[in-house]
């Protein structure tokens, strides 16, 4: 009987912990089904994207092209990409973009993780 009860108490402990683990405020992304989603605050802001992508073509920044997909927690490669710092028009970010795939990108530098794709 006892053993029984120690069961349904570590059961019920295991499906609390997911609950206890949301209730903490200073997250900074949320983790969806395995994809990192970043939080807005942290990329380009909804109403600059629009300007950004205008100021990417402006630019004439070069499409790289890699065999991986390109989404947010991806690690684009070592080398062969070039990194741009981002206008601090279109916000205050640590992030980099480039174009990959036809698809613009925010990276962390240092990891080269993408941390938002700007569509």
């Amino acid at each position: 009987m006892r053993n029984r009860i120690l069961a349904i108490a570590a059961v019920a402990g295991a499906l609390t912990a997911p609950v206890a683990a949301q209730a903490q405020s200073d997250t900074v992304g949320v983790v969806r089904s395995g994809t990192v989603v970043v939080e807005d605050n942290e990329g380009i802001a909804v109403d600059q994207r629009p300007a950004f992508r205008e100021y990417i073509v402006r630019e004439r920044v070069p499409n790289y092209t890699i065999p991986d997909r390109v989404i947010v927690g991806g690690v684009l490669p070592e080398a062969g990409v070039t990194y741009y710092d981002v206008p601090q028009t279109y916000g205050a970010t640590p992030y980099r973009y480039t174009v990959v795939n036809g698809r613009t990108v925010l990276v962390e530098p240092r990891s080269r993780r993408i941390v938002q794709v700007v569509e």
